[in-house]
């Protein structure tokens, strides 16, 4: 039987955390998408959607069926316990997801599975015990911002408002299992660093 590699991938915004993802998926990995499967929770159809209307009222779905993402922002910005009962909703139905795919990527004889997960410090033991090595994508503070900004168009006072909600970079580092430091290199150099790291999970 071969032996699976369990490997949680995180970094701030910014760091090429999903270009790394995307890189280690061009090598076989089952890359599973943290985000992504929260996403699709509360896009139309998702499975989050009845649990979010009768909790919060119907008028958090929009006419097309997705939740109401701006209304839910100001919604639990305001107010901590609304916070809560998202997360109540999300966090299980996400685990859910996220071992079906697991259990899928496993049927079709993967020897590496990704977990992509932003927040994975963040969410303490929860992705950690499910994972054997966390991999992070580092790169200077001053790095994110400018990429962040050419990226999605933001001022820096709206990059560093998002900076300053994740992680430290300290704490991240201090997670780590290995890092890959995403800065003063290109793309080539990039791949290089993780051909070095898929290797090593069996890729």
């Amino acid at each position: 039987m071969s032996i699976i590699h369990h490997i949680g991938l995180t970094g701030g915004i910014g760091s090429g955390k999903s270009t790394v993802a995307s890189l280690l998926a061009a090598r076989g990995a089952a890359v599973i998408d943290a985000d992504a499967i929260s996403r699709s929770l509360t896009a139309p159809g998702g499975r989050a959607l009845e649990a979010i209307a009768l909790c919060f009222g119907a008028d958090m779905i929009t006419p097309d069926g997705a939740m109401d993402r701006v209304a839910m922002r100001t919604r639990v910005f305001s107010d901590p316990q609304a916070k809560l009962k998202l997360e109540g909703i999300i966090h299980p139905l996400v685990g859910q997801v996220t071992q079906e795919q697991t259990q899928q990527a496993i049927d079709s004889g993967t020897t590496c599975l990704v977990f992509d997960v932003p927040l994975l410090v963040e969410s303490g033991a929860r992705w950690r015990q499910r994972v054997q090595h966390v991999l992070v994508v580092d790169c200077e503070v001053a790095t994110q911002i400018e990429r962040v900004m050419q990226r999605n168009a933001l001022s820096e006072a709206e990059v560093q408002r998002i900076i300053d909600q994740q992680a430290s970079r300290k704490q991240r580092l201090a997670c780590a299992d290995s890092v890959i430091y995403n800065q003063g290199i290109n793309l080539e150099g990039l791949k290089r660093e993780v051909d070095f790291w898929a290797l090593r999970f069996g890729l």
